[in-house]
């Protein structure tokens, strides 16, 4: 971090270099010296030599750095380009209010990234964030993430930095910060530490942590559009990989701070602590950052675990929190602590912790019914989505060390910043999961990761070159179909140009067709879709296509027409269709998979209703299973099965919940139907249901969730 000026513009309130303890900036040049600048790009340039460094990130800090101006930012930026070349990576932090164009051309020539504070909505920014004569920076600062969001300097745009304050509505804040379309977003805790303990209005014990488990489910319930590096941080700690941050984890510190008159510094958050707590002695005038790096207080934030206080190693949650910002520490004249916002760091690792989320008791009722408005069925199109992300967080420390997968992740990572939709499309197919899942328990398959990374790509339109592995002569490209790769090739190099593939490359695409008026996949090449248990068919021909595409076409237009009550989880939850080899028994044939949401595999039925009956039938296994990753329903370890009419063998508690679900629906479809017949198999399967249901509800086994839900399929039944 190097402070290139040492005033601001602004007197924000909670300011931990100008209203804390340490007021050692009084003494310092109010801009860095062209001199001081070659002296630090010297020093770290012969550190990344020494230490062999592949990537070196300079954070061009204050104070408020846009007051040195066009020109000196310029020259500083060319000094450190000359000294470091293509190893440089470089950024910016600032409030925003002196931005201009002429920066925002200079940012996006030298590749400078900027990030800007924003506390949320004008209310509760401008509640600290003020000049000196009170006037708030909102307006300035809006004004200056418009000017960054234009296509010209997008990729200046590296995104906001929020503090977080109990004061504000965490929700809000978390909508405000959305609106601005940041490639990224970073909450930071107040600067407390156990002698300034952090501010707690109404006594509660982890407000703290309250606050930002409001902020996560709404980035849930959104559809994560954006990256949130704190909330990050600590999932991919929960997977068994490295925070990649001082705030939390057992990462080593990684970040030494250059003042303006050269002086090497720690960590300037320190500065809350004592007055010269975060100084070192040390300057790049005489001294190397190895020099620095053996400080006492910055080797102990080097050991891990090793470094902390016997009440932090003795903690369950350690390896996520990492015993906290190393500054929150500081009581009674040491660091020897937990960390001052301990409690909330707790109950915020236990909110986060991989778990079934629950439903709203309203939405858990609505799904109960057999059927599902919209809004409930979409919210478990959300769950899956959480599910396919939690699996990637999990694989990104392991794809950081493989050198097929590595490129791939930093480039999903990239697109999914710059391009969100463009990944979310990718992740919402199906098959993704089944990857996902089966490659962080197995670990087999990561390299195809990459082949989601140039998926995502080709839907961003960006360019890009990346390795892929080639699975029985194809490429897997999730969401787009698969690409033809050399006779014998076990990977494929793939050049990414504006959203096409370079070459000419044969594609083998799956169809897309309308049916009812809305559009369906018809997937014959995505060989993840073998996931079902039963045989699938080979590649479509055109004709085939068109049959099935008349087929789903008269099968949903009946289906809208005689049960419109099941619409809402058709249009939801079945988007992609894999077609099915018969039966050869001549019977009907369908299936899902737990991992799938979102596709059922069928084979061709007689006539338009049978194939409504079967979808209808599919499609609430499709449901169930969203629900059951949503919450728990029953005891996953009680052992005790349940009779059923429909099978011969006794089913576990989750297969007859799952067969209830579904041949409720059948009943309801029978119901419509017109005839004796129709009569005789809605009360066949009515009955089938009654039984098992009731056996649910008095055999034990069920949670207070699934007794709810278990009840309202019954009240449903009683209604017909």
């Amino acid at each position: 971090m190097l402070k290139v000026a040492a005033r601001c513009d602004l007197a924000c309130d909670y300011c931990y270099v100008y209203e804390s303890v340490d007021q050692s900036w009084r003494h310092r040049p109010h801009f860095i010296a062209p001199s001081t600048v070659a002296a630090a790009a010297e020093r770290i340039a012969e550190h990344a030599e020494r230490h062999r460094l592949a990537r070196v990130r300079v954070i061009l800090h204050g104070g408020e750095p846009l007051l040195a101006g066009p020109a000196r930012l310029r020259d500083i930026v060319e000094r450190l380009r000359a000294a470091l070349g293509d190893r440089l990576e470089l950024g910016l932090q600032t409030n925003g209010v002196l931005l201009t164009e002429d920066l925002c051309d200079l940012f996006v020539e030298q590749g400078v990234r900027v990030g800007v504070s924003l506390d949320g909505d004008a209310a509760a920014h401008d509640r600290h964030r003020r000049r000196a004569d009170g006037r708030g920076s909102h307006a300035e600062v809006r004004r200056a993430l418009e000017m960054l969001r234009r296509p010209e300097y997008r990729a200046a745009y590296a995104g906001l930095l929020c503090t977080v304050d109990l004061a504000n509505d965490p929700v809000a804040v978390y909508d405000a910060l959305v609106r601005e379309q940041p490639p990224a977003v970073d909450f930071l805790l107040p600067h407390a530490n156990w002698d300034r303990p952090p501010s707690r209005p109404g006594g509660g014990a982890t407000p703290y942590a309250q606050w930002l488990l409001a902020v996560h489910r709404r980035w849930v319930e959104t559809g994560r559009p954006v990256g949130i590096r704190l909330l990050d941080s600590l999932r991919t700690t929960l997977g068994g990989g490295m925070s990649g941050t001082e705030a939390v984890g057992l990462s080593p510190a990684a970040l030494v701070v250059i003042e303006s008159d050269g002086s090497f510094e720690q960590v300037d958050a320190l500065k809350t602590a004592f007055d010269g707590a975060p100084a070192t002695g040390r300057s790049v005038f005489a001294d190397t950052v190895d020099d620095v790096a053996g400080h006492p207080l910055i080797a102990v934030r080097q050991i891990g675990l090793a470094g902390l206080c016997a009440t932090c190693r003795s903690c369950p949650v350690v390896r996520h929190c990492g015993g906290g910002h190393f500054a929150h520490r500081y009581g009674d004249g040491h660091f020897d602590n937990p960390s001052a916002y301990c409690a909330d760091l707790q109950a915020l690792i236990g909110g986060l912790l991989p778990r079934p989320p629950g439903l709203d008791p309203a939405l858990l009722d609505d799904l109960g019914t057999g059927y599902g408005t919209p809004a409930a069925v979409v919210r478990l199109a959300l769950v899956h989505s959480s599910f396919v992300r939690a699996y990637l967080a999990a694989l990104g420390p392991r794809a950081e060390r493989d050198p097929l997968a590595a490129p791939a992740w930093s480039l999903l990572r990239a697109v999914d910043r710059e391009h969100p939709a463009a990944v979310r499309a990718v992740l919402a197919h199906p098959f993704v999961r089944t990857w996902a899942a089966d490659a962080s328990g197995s670990g087999r398959g990561l390299a195809q990761l990459a082949g989601l990374a140039a998926a995502a790509a080709l839907r961003a339109g960006v360019t890009a070159e990346l390795t892929v592995p080639v699975h029985k002569g194809l490429v897997v490209l999730p969401s787009l179909g698969v690409v033809a790769a050399e006779p014998g090739a076990a990977v494929a190099r793939l050049h990414i140009d504006h959203g096409a593939v370079a070459g000419d490359p044969v594609w083998q695409r799956p169809h897309e067709v309308t049916a009812a008026g809305r559009t369906l996949v018809l997937d014959d090449v995505d060989p993840y879709r073998d996931c079902f248990g039963v045989p699938v068919t080979g590649r479509l021909t055109a004709a085939e296509a068109r049959s099935w595409a008349g087929r789903l076409d008269d099968a949903l237009g009946w289906a809208a027409e005689r049960i419109p009550q099941y619409l809402p989880g058709l249009e939801a939850a079945l988007r992609v269709v894999v077609p099915l080899r018969p039966d050869p028994g001549g019977g009907l044939r369908s299936a899902t998979a737990r991992s799938a949401f979102g596709a059922v595999a069928v084979a061709p039925a007689p006539d338009a209703p049978s194939l409504a009956t079967l979808l209808v039938h599919e499609v609430q296994h499709v449901k169930l299973g969203a629900v059951m990753d949503a919450c728990d329903l029953f005891d996953r370890a009680d052992p005790r099965r349940v009779a059923v009419p429909w099978r011969k063998d006794r089913r576990p508690i989750e297969g007859a919940l799952h067969g209830c679900y579904a041949f409720a629906a059948v009943a309801d479809v029978w119901r419509h139907r017109s005839g004796p017949a129709a009569r005789e198999q809605f009360e066949r399967y009515r009955g089938w249901v009654g039984r098992t249901v009731e056996q649910l509800l008095t055999g034990g086994g069920l949670t207070a969730g699934g007794v709810r839900f278990v009840e309202r399929l019954r009240a449903t039944l009683a209604g017909w």
